[in-house]
């Protein structure tokens, strides 16, 4: 072996840049945000009368809010071995879910409830930007502290201080999920000092990557794109505009699609060990497969908005039929009608544990590298 082979050898498999490779991750992470702001100024006409398109809604809401949340059960309650792994996870989540919102609705109200949701949701979209990143320094082998804490700031900057502005210039013109849902009184000088951290974050992960590429390092261009898409939707859909299309628009797609195209990859890949209901449906060819899943998802999304509309919202019948009260049985189905959102929310956190999945730690492996320890991975942070 010549000394070039045996220095290649020794520093192990080359880092992945991409999670998914450059095509699919531009297409998932910046497509969706070069799209939605796209819609934003195509639809300033619009936005500018307060009004909202109805496909705004059937795209951003339908077809992938509320889609994307049924994906996870590909993962989990249609895998064999994860059932098998923490049986008591998927009867507990749903079921101590759907008591707890009963207590929340019958004690607190619907105001209390819908809050309650609305955080858990923010905590969710929040943390699944996180992820994205911790994703990316888990393809790429990084280990440094100083640069996971750079990276950590900055996408929690590009997240939190747009909510943190939100919440010191309420009421705004759109909700997260009611009006009223978050609460309002933070002091303005709050958000300024919040603004200053969110630069200042912004700003050192900016510099890290200038003084990576004077060294002559490779660049994460997927880590960078997701990064700046996030931070610009965010800023733009929550700060710079005051309308529910640009919101719904900068907020959803970014969110949605990215995890339904994880959630795709990552069951494809433990298909072939993984016999069952999923890996039979996402089988065979990619194309193929790729529209049985998407069908999927908007069948189930559809039926489940169905039943919101014809009980409780009333606002499409058009779309849904015309429906019927809830009246006294409100405060019990409500919290049911709602646990699959919660149950995405709860089990979205636990599932992409890298140290409990040993599926996933083989996937997130640099190509000819061997799977991350679980004692690594117990101290990296979880994707979810």
């Amino acid at each position: 072996m010549t000394r070039e082979a045996r220095v290649a050898a020794s520093a192990g498999p080359p880092p992945v840049r991409w999670i998914f490779s450059p095509p699919v991750d531009l297409a998932v992470f910046v497509l969706p945000a070069a799209l939605a702001l796209g819609l934003m100024a195509w639809l300033a006409p619009e936005r500018a009368r307060g009004e909202s398109p109805e496909w705004v809604w059937v795209t951003g809401v339908l077809l992938v809010d509320v889609a994307h949340v049924w994906s996870t059960a590909f993962v989990t309650y249609l895998s064999p071995s994860e059932l098998r792994r923490h049986p008591e996870r998927y009867w507990l989540v749903p079921g101590l879910g759907w008591v707890g919102g009963v207590l929340l609705y019958g004690f607190g109200g619907a105001l209390l409830f819908w809050r309650v949701l609305a955080y858990l949701a923010v905590f969710h979209f929040v943390r699944q930007q996180y992820g994205w990143v911790a994703l990316y320094r888990a393809r790429a082998a990084e280990r440094s502290r100083a640069g996971a804490l750079i990276d950590g700031a900055a996408i929690y900057a590009a997240t939190v201080y747009p909510l943190i502005w939100w919440h010191a210039h309420l009421p705004r013109s759109f909700a997260w999920m009611l009006p009223g849902d978050f609460v309002s009184g933070l002091p303005p000088k709050v958000a300024f000092a919040a603004g200053v951290l969110y630069v200042a974050s912004l700003g050192a992960y900016v510099a890290r990557a200038l003084l990576q590429v004077s060294r002559g390092a490779l660049i994460p261009w997927g880590k960078h794109l997701l990064l700046g898409a996030t931070a610009v939707t965010w800023y733009v859909g929550i700060v710079a505009t005051d309308d529910d299309v640009a919101f719904t628009l900068g907020n959803v797609l970014s969110h949605g699609v990215p995890y339904a195209a994880l959630v795709f990859c990552f069951a494809r890949f433990s298909a072939p060990r993984e016999p069952g209901l999923a890996s039979r449906w996402l089988a065979g060819k990619p194309g193929a497969a790729a529209l049985r899943f998407v069908a999927c998802l908007w069948l189930l999304a559809y039926a489940e908005e169905l039943l919101w509309d014809r009980s409780l919202w009333h606002e499409r019948p058009e779309l849904f039929g015309v429906g019927a009260g809830l009246g006294g049985l409100e405060p019990w189905l409500v919290p049911l009608l709602a646990l699959p959102q919660l149950s995405h929310y709860v089990l979205d956190g636990l599932f992409w544990r890298r140290a409990q999945n040993p599926s996933l730690r083989a996937w997130l492996a640099p190509p000819g590298a061997a799977p991350e320890p679980a004692s690594v991975a117990a101290v990296a942070p979880h994707l979810g």
